[in-house]
């Protein structure tokens, strides 16, 4: 029984997805013609109170759609340094918009809205021009960790005054909702953009979403013709999409749960150094001189334990609708004999 918790991407589509996708209406998007796409970017934006939405093969394109739309050649985009948009996203920042990055030393990828207006740069010739604010919520690097709603609030404010856009991805948002029992219409109305990703939490082989207005999916539905994003009869993928909105969101909690106890398990062994507060489905602990992460890697997967060193001391373990309770359990005895 191989037990993978090296993502949140590696499941398989769950049985009624599969019925879902094999009974889709297709159609070619590119037309603006597939049916199934224009009922899960009608469905999203319904839930998000939000104009419009745009599907896309992936959120690394969705996020870098929405820094080209709200950004020209030139400008700064303000989010924390780890975020995915710096951290993961091969430079896209800067080949596909042409911006530079203000990073931000935040607490586990959270950023505040007092360092979002000390970063904003002055209006100087010498200095790029501050025109984007991006979050990350969850924050992968920080551990799975979440925004207090208040705090976004606080930076929508700062945006707000300053003129500033503000995006969010939220590759993982919907186990931020779960876990604060917040809404989708809150974030709907305080971000200018949103992408959500369907092949993470949610379970879906492929896809994510990006929300904002009209005008805005109108100009991203060009970028990403551009990036290539186009796509046919996607209908198939985007059904996966409408059944994962259903059926998948509900269920989150149990990942947490199981990442809690987990990680419990994992905090009293004695070559653990340190363990990040667990508050959704991200396991991320830092080990001491005994034993280098990609050692503990190499000796959990002799026992078909799969994790991911994230650094040479640091290991993240992700917990996913594919991981069962019985699979649980076999990892806490596989922990305790470490």
């Amino acid at each position: 029984m191989l037990i993978d918790f090296r993502s949140d991407t590696v499941t398989r589509p769950v049985p009624g997805m599969l019925k879902a996708m094999e009974m889709a209406q297709v159609g070619d998007d590119v037309f603006g013609e597939d049916p199934t796409i224009n009922a899960l970017q009608e469905k999203a934006a319904a839930l998000f109170g939000m104009e419009e939405a745009l599907f896309c093969p992936s959120g690394t394109m969705t996020n870098q759609i929405a820094i080209k739309c709200h950004t020209q050649p030139g400008d700064e985009v303000i989010c924390d340094e780890s975020s995915h948009i710096y951290q993961y996203e091969g430079g896209g920042i800067a080949f596909n918009s042409g911006a530079s990055v203000k990073l931000i030393h935040g607490d586990r990828g959270r950023i505040t809205a007092k360092q979002v207006e000390a970063s904003i740069q002055p209006d100087d010739p010498h200095r790029p021009v501050s025109r984007l604010v991006s979050l990350e919520n969850t924050s992968n690097r920080g551990g799975g960790s979440c925004y207090n709603f208040s705090a976004i609030l606080e930076i929508r404010e700062i945006c707000t005054r300053y003129g500033l856009a503000f995006h969010l991805d939220g590759a993982r948002l919907w186990n931020a909702l779960v876990a604060r029992k917040e809404t989708t219409l809150q974030y709907g109305s305080v971000f200018d953009s949103i992408s959500v990703c369907l092949s993470k939490s949610l379970g879906c082989p492929a896809g994510s979403l990006l929300l904002g207005t009209r005008s805005f999916i109108r100009k991203a539905r060009r970028i990403r013709k551009v990036f290539g994003g186009g796509m046919r009869q996607a209908g198939f993928l985007a059904a996966a999409g409408i059944y994962a909105l259903d059926e998948h969101i509900g269920r989150l909690e149990e990942d947490h749960l199981h990442a809690r106890v987990i990680a419990e398990a994992i905090a009293g062994r004695p070559f653990v150094k340190m363990m990040l507060p667990v508050e959704t489905n991200i396991i991320i602990f830092e080990l001491d001189e005994s034993i280098t992460a990609p050692e503990l890697v190499t000796r959990l997967a002799e026992k078909e334990v799969l994790a991911y060193a994230i650094a040479p001391n640091r290991i993240r373990l992700v917990l996913h609708l594919d991981i069962t309770p019985a699979m649980v359990e076999k990892t806490l005895t596989i922990i305790k004999n470490l």
